[in-house]
């Protein structure tokens, strides 16, 4: 409180790109890159800062993007993204006796290892399409909070779904149909059951293996078996199959959060001036549109959370 004014404020640095490539993992001689684009906000009792521009208490957003680049480079062994976020709070937590919470959130860009006649290439990387996540929130007091996610994750199928049965009035133009293709974007975001740092010493977690299964999970209960697939009445009802398939997979996963995009494939019928037929639709050309889409997302939580 200043001057009969409540303030709540936080500050940080935005887009502090890192890149740290590992050489000869595990003793061969494979390197590993990832690279980082770093947002890092600070709860911290600098009031004096906004009340009267002292700024003793400030920790500059510079010397926040150089640690960045510092506790990168201390990382001798190979870090999952939700690691390499963890490291950074703590520090920011334990060096700063005004820093009582810090919030990291990491987009980690998706290099994937390229294959050379059959072979993983030994330090030869393609840029891959979904962007992996996280939001990492520690408190000096030790609690914690992780969140996991992916972006920009596309699926499609193009046949074994429809959607039909809705509300109609009289705006109503869109007919029934069990035939369509089914096509999203998906953003992913799982949070842990972890309350405090101290669990990540004493229990092991594989961020790095569950984001992969994860994934992979998600997109076999959206295709369905490999011969034939499985029936979407809807988006609503495959994203719900989705993160229940999650949750009961992943004990750790306490909920998770799904935003799947509708993006349309629209049938393509062309008629000439004299009404000839020109292309005629059977389920084989469309107009690909990803605007307007439809927007589908839900949090789904396990019943026994308090999150």
């Amino acid at each position: 409180m200043a001057e009969g004014i409540k303030l709540e404020q936080k500050h940080g640095k935005s887009r502090v790109r890192v890149a740290r490539v590992w050489r000869n993992v595990n003793g061969g001689s494979s390197d590993v890159i990832v690279e980082w684009k770093v947002g890092i906000s600070l709860l911290s009792d600098c009031l004096p800062a906004y009340a009267s521009g002292d700024n003793s208490a400030i920790v500059a957003t510079d010397t926040m993007k150089n640690t960045v680049y510092v506790k990168a480079k201390e990382c001798s062994e190979v870090v999952a993204v939700e690691d390499f976020a963890i490291v950074l709070g703590k520090h920011f937590t334990s060096f700063y006796p005004q820093v009582s919470g810090a919030i990291i959130k990491i987009i980690e860009k998706p290099w994937e290892r390229v294959v050379v006649d059959g072979r993983p290439h030994e330090h030869g990387f393609k840029l891959g399409s979904e962007k992996r996540t996280t939001k990492v929130t520690v408190k000096k007091c030790g609690s914690l909070e992780v969140e996991s996610g992916l972006e920009e994750f596309a699926l499609l199928k193009t046949t074994k779904s429809g959607f039909e049965r809705f509300v109609r009035d009289k705006y109503t133009i869109l007919p029934d149909t069990r035939e369509r293709m089914l096509a999203t974007e998906i953003s992913a975001f799982w949070r842990y059951d972890l309350k405090s740092v101290a669990e990540i010493s004493e229990k092991s977690i594989s961020f790095s293996e569950i984001h992969s299964e994860v994934k992979n999970l998600l997109a076999s209960t959206f295709f369905g078996p490999a011969n034939g697939g499985v029936y979407s009445p809807s988006v609503q009802n495959t994203l719900f199959l989705m993160g229940k398939a999650v949750l009961n997979r992943f004990s750790r996963v306490a909920s998770i959060h799904l935003r799947m995009p509708n993006i349309h494939f629209l049938p393509v019928n062309l008629r000439g001036r004299d009404n000839q037929i020109i292309v005629q639709f059977a389920d084989d050309v469309y107009t690909p549109t990803d605007e307007p889409h439809g927007t589908i997302e839900a949090t789904l939580t396990r019943a026994s959370s308090k999150l």
